[in-house]
């Protein structure tokens, strides 16, 4: 009938609605393969270049435990950004930058970033956790935000250390901006001791309010059968369980920048203030932070080329080198 909704369980819809999802996940990868040759385009003068495979823990959902594989580690890509002028006779620093984006991926939107920090001699990893876009339809149903995710970027950290020798274990830190910052958060919490420093760049820090002031297709994400299979409503613990803000009993002293912007369109600063309230209200020692009031640019403030933004990011910089000790401190 005409005006009619067509019925879910229409086998020519769902066949539809699985062939446009295949085609949306083909377009990723081709977006990812043309933005790798970009990293090489816009780096390659200073920085070699690699992208690796490693494991993080097995997936957390297992459609068929009894299924050839269920239960193996769950692999995934990183990129790896070395400076050139480096020697490696000699030990360097190491920076974790874990991208942000529910569903996204590491991009060459961070080359300004990833520039300054390796003109100052630090190298670079950047996990593509499960969830990010690029991979097909596999990796990117085996989101577990705020939960297994945390372990894959650990894993590109420990991997660095195992398979490049001239990088000193002492003297590594994790950077992430939003969903990395939440990244950069809950890895110092549970592995406080293997970082010397971190910031966290307007980090999501409370998913049990984001789900209040969030539109119901990004409700959606989290409560996926594939995803957390439940909404906040339904399980509030399991969404707590997930968010900074709701676990700074862990945070064991690690150095931590923390920024926020009042005009940001993304993460509203009231969540990244009451991030800010656990850490005061445990009495934690070692976190600085600063709330930019109004800064243009909204939630990517300093990310942005403008001078505001590259000040905001040698704060950053200044704030990671007593720790990090890079070859070429910027400033």
């Amino acid at each position: 009938m005409q005006g009619q909704e067509p019925d879910s369980g229409d086998p020519v819809v769902e066949a539809l609605e699985a062939q446009n999802e295949m085609l949306r996940h083909r377009l990723d990868q081709v977006q990812r393969m043309v933005d790798d040759l970009m990293f090489f385009n816009r780096l390659g003068d200073i920085a070699e270049i690699d992208v690796v495979r490693l494991t993080g823990p097995a997936l957390r959902h297992q459609p068929n435990p009894t299924a050839q594989g269920a239960g193996n580690p769950f692999r995934f890509t990183s990129y790896v950004f070395v400076p050139r002028f480096i020697d490696r006779d000699q030990e360097h620093p190491l920076i974790v930058f874990p991208h942000g984006g529910v569903h996204s991926n590491f991009s060459t939107g961070a080359v300004n970033v990833l520039r300054e920090l390796l003109e100052q001699g630090y190298t670079v990893v950047a996990p593509e956790y499960r969830g990010s876009t690029g991979y097909g339809g596999g990796t990117y149903r085996a989101i577990d935000y705020g939960g297994l995710e945390i372990e894959d970027t650990y894993a590109a950290r420990n991997f660095m250390l195992e398979n490049y020798d001239f990088l000193d274990d002492d003297r590594v830190g994790i950077i992430g901006w939003s969903h990395g910052g939440l990244h950069a958060l809950m890895n110092i919490f549970e592995h406080g001791e293997d970082y010397q420093v971190a910031y966290a760049g307007v980090p999501v820090s409370d998913l049990i309010a984001r789900m209040g002031y969030k539109t119901q297709g990004y409700r959606d994400m989290y409560s996926a059968d594939y995803h957390i299979g439940k909404t906040a409503y339904e399980d509030v613990e399991e969404y707590r369980r997930r968010s900074p803000s709701w676990n700074t009993d862990k945070y064991d002293g690690t150095p931590l920048l923390i920024h926020t912007n009042t005009n940001d369109e993304d993460v509203n600063v009231f969540e990244v203030e009451r991030l800010i309230q656990a850490l005061e209200a445990g009495d934690q020692r070692g976190y600085e932070y600063r709330i930019y009031q109004d800064a243009p640019g909204g939630h990517s403030f300093n990310r942005l080329d403008t001078r505001l933004a590259r000040e905001s990011r040698l704060e950053i910089w200044r704030f990671l080198a007593p720790h990090l000790r890079p070859a070429r401190p910027a400033g």
